[in-house]
């Protein structure tokens, strides 16, 4: 299941649009760095895999856009840390363990 990923400038956030629903990771953005800030999924989304797959999909574009990650959410941390081939994204000096 492959959802369209929307980045909602004016929000601050990236998106999916799910049913009616919008599952969402908040963010700040700089020049050349994006900070994540927060994840959520709705209640009736939960135990989906939607989360999982918003966060891969925002990895994905924060690379492409060539930006330096500083993952604040714990969410989005704990994904990289079960998929190490992320962490090249992380600002230096960041440890996710």
């Amino acid at each position: 299941m492959t959802h369209q990923l929307v980045d909602n400038t004016e929000a601050k956030r990236y998106e999916f649009h799910i049913d009616g629903l919008v599952p969402k990771i908040e963010y700040i953005k700089t020049k050349d760095k994006i900070y994540l800030t927060h994840t959520e999924v709705p209640q009736a989304l939960e135990g989906k895999g939607i989360g999982t797959a918003l966060v891969r999909q925002v990895l994905e574009d924060v690379e492409e856009k060539e930006l330096t990650l500083v993952p604040m959410c714990p969410f989005v941390a704990m994904y990289i840390k079960r998929h190490p081939k992320w962490k090249s994204l992380v600002l230096k000096g960041i440890n996710i363990a």
